[in-house]
């Protein structure tokens, strides 16, 4: 393993020109992103945490979205924070992990920070996605099992990699901001089961310590170096040494694994996607009133997702019972369905009473190369129905259209940019000839 960080760090600071093909796929996840950020600056926890960023962390360098300007680090943990809010967020399926949300608020802000050029952001962005993407396969489950959330875990490096290279750190000064950001690596799952939004500040503070290490390393504050690989380092302590070096190395630069990201369709935890979609399929074979029993084969960690009684907005989002109810119950899901009235609706609990979540054996096996959902319907009056779903719609295998990633676009960000303030977005992020727009995302001044 000797080496790993040194040879990260050496790969990071040699990214200057994206690979068309790349280049393109990271306009894609910034639109997605922003998607996310502007529809969430309307909810309660980015609002409150930019309320914080106001007081601690005040400025005009970078956009707050929604919110104003504020200093690069406060528009990190805010544009972070927004991002992980909707549970819209882009996701990495072999390392379970949400690289967009903390990637592009540390590059953004240390673009805008420095006035950097839309080539420079593009090859930040494209090594704080591709790290953060590597080092949560690399060390996942086995830091989910010892009850890391890898966003936040893996994030921080990622984006202190990709802050460096926007501020034009050499390859010594990269590995001395992964060895700063290293001691920023936390979040625990401990938020699972009791709608605790802390998981929504995960990403923006890793955001934040990201760009701040990076800032901290170039001014000389010396981290440990071999931080990844080394005794006590990230691999050693998060994993408890259960990591695949190769996930990190092997192809760097060549084989982009962020190409290899999934786009939501649906606004929770990508865990309950497999199961929305086999809901959706079946639906039209089935009257919900005759269901008796609804059972939902999955993988371990999706298994976990089992709460049948739900009482906040997040709560829903990571529940398998609740989003099978309403995509069999609505025929669609959106974040109307997660709202208040979906989740106190007796029909809804009604039948997500009815669901049980369980670890399918083949389910198991097969991920994290898929996603795995079987669900079985029993019913009154007729056979029990069955559909398997392999990869969500969303994944690589399976994806999501431009046009339908700009129609997802516009539902979230229609309420608050209007149509006109949509097209320009898009077409601005399309384009990507500048930064400038990102200002007139900030809304109040």
């Amino acid at each position: 393993m000797s080496g790993l960080t040194e040879r990260v760090a050496a790969w990071a600071a040699s990214v200057d020109a994206v690979p068309p093909d790349v280049a393109a796929h990271i306009r894609r996840l910034l639109l997605d992103h922003l998607g996310g950020v502007v529809a969430a600056s309307a909810f309660p926890v980015p609002r409150l945490v930019a309320e914080y960023a106001a007081v601690a962390h005040p400025g005009r360098e970078a956009t707050a979205v929604g919110f104003g300007p504020r200093s690069a680090e406060g528009a990190a943990l805010v544009n972070g924070t927004a991002a992980h809010s909707l549970e819209v967020d882009d996701g990495y399926t072999p390392g379970s992990v949400h690289p967009s949300a903390v990637a592009f608020p540390a590059v953004l802000a240390a673009a805008q920070r420095t006035g950097a050029s839309a080539e420079r952001m593009l090859a930040g962005a494209a090594v704080g996605l591709e790290l953060t993407c590597r080092l949560a396969a690399a060390g996942h489950p086995a830091t989910w099992r010892n009850g890391y959330h890898n966003t936040p875990i893996a994030g921080v490096m990622g984006a202190a990699a990709g802050a460096a290279v926007v501020l034009g750190a050499d390859a010594a000064q990269v590995e001395q901001a992964l060895g700063v950001a290293a001691s920023h690596a936390g979040g625990l799952f401990a938020f699972l089961g009791q709608d605790a939004e802390v998981k929504r500040l995960h990403a923006g503070k890793a955001a934040r310590d990201g760009l701040a290490a990076a800032e901290l390393a170039l001014r000389g504050l010396t981290g440990p170096r071999a931080v990844l690989e080394g005794p006590h380092g990230y691999f050693e302590v998060l994993a408890r040494g259960e990591y695949d070096a190769d996930t990190v190395r092997t192809g760097l630069g060549t084989d982009w694994a962020l190409r290899r990201t999934y786009v939501k369709p649906y606004p929770c935890c990508r865990h309950l996607h497999g199961p929305i979609d086999a809901a959706l399929e079946l639906r039209t074979a089935l009257d919900p009133a005759t269901v008796t029993s609804i059972g939902v084969g999955t993988y371990t960690v999706a298994a976990r997702h089992d709460a049948v009684e739900v009482d906040g907005f997040l709560g829903a989002q990571m529940s398998i019972p609740h989003a099978v109810a309403v995509a069999l119950l609505r025929g669609e899901v959106g974040l109307a369905e997660f709202g208040e009235p979906a989740r106190t609706s007796p029909e809804v609990r009604a039948l997500a009473g009815r669901v049980r979540v369980y670890e399918d054996p083949d389910a198991v096996a097969a991920y994290p190369k898929e996603r795995p959902a079987v669900l079985t319907i029993e019913r009154d009056g007729g056979a029990p129905l069955r559909t398997r779903v392999g990869q969500p719609y969303g994944e690589p295998d399976n994806p999501v259209s431009d046009q339908a990633l700009e129609a997802k676009f516009r539902r979230l960000c229609a309420p608050v940019l209007g149509d006109a303030g949509v097209d320009r977005t898009v077409a601005a992020v399309r384009d990507l000839a500048d930064l400038s727009f990102l200002r007139d995302l900030g809304g109040a001044a």
